[in-house]
């Protein structure tokens, strides 16, 4: 997985807004969220890119690990598919949906405290958002480096 400027750009301006005042923040709040939306969206882009290089078997272990958490499919569909998907590839794509999902509530804890930094007018909150938002963005990074593993790994 080679680097992507908008995580780079996004994690040097988060690194640079550890350092602001109350001032600096409110003038550039605005370039912070719009740098990390360019960031989570090129890290979505490349992870759906790379799953929809899975085979069927990887993408439907996916599928079914998704429906059994929403409930989406019916028991007699889920077992129909347990029996398609063998083992080794449920064990990889359920490690790929756990990095995920790490990543995910580490994104989205870093967006609250974004959003509580801003209703305090809080630095430190800012702060602590930017160090949440970088360490975000680095679990992404691992579950895509995780995903692109699967393709190579099994071939199923």
């Amino acid at each position: 997985m080679s680097k992507f400027p908008e995580v780079e750009t996004a994690k040097a301006l988060m690194t640079e807004a550890m350092t602001w005042s109350v001032m600096k923040w409110l003038r550039e709040k605005k370039r912070v969220r719009t740098t990390a939306d360019l960031a989570n969206a090129a890290l979505d882009l490349l992870s759906e890119t790379t799953k929809a290089r899975w085979s069927h078997g990887l993408r439907a272990a996916y599928g079914e690990l998704g429906s059994q958490i929403d409930g989406s499919a019916s028991g007699t569909q889920r077992k129909q598919l347990s029996r398609a998907i063998d083992s080794d590839a449920q064990l990889t794509v359920k490690k790929v949906k756990e990095a995920d999902d790490e990543a995910y509530r580490a994104r989205m804890d870093a967006e609250e405290t974004f959003d509580e930094a801003e209703r305090q007018l809080s630095t430190s909150l800012a702060r602590e958002g930017c160090r949440k938002a970088i360490h975000g963005w680095e679990l992404h990074e691992k579950a895509i480096r995780k995903a692109e593993a699967a393709i190579h790994s099994l071939r199923g």
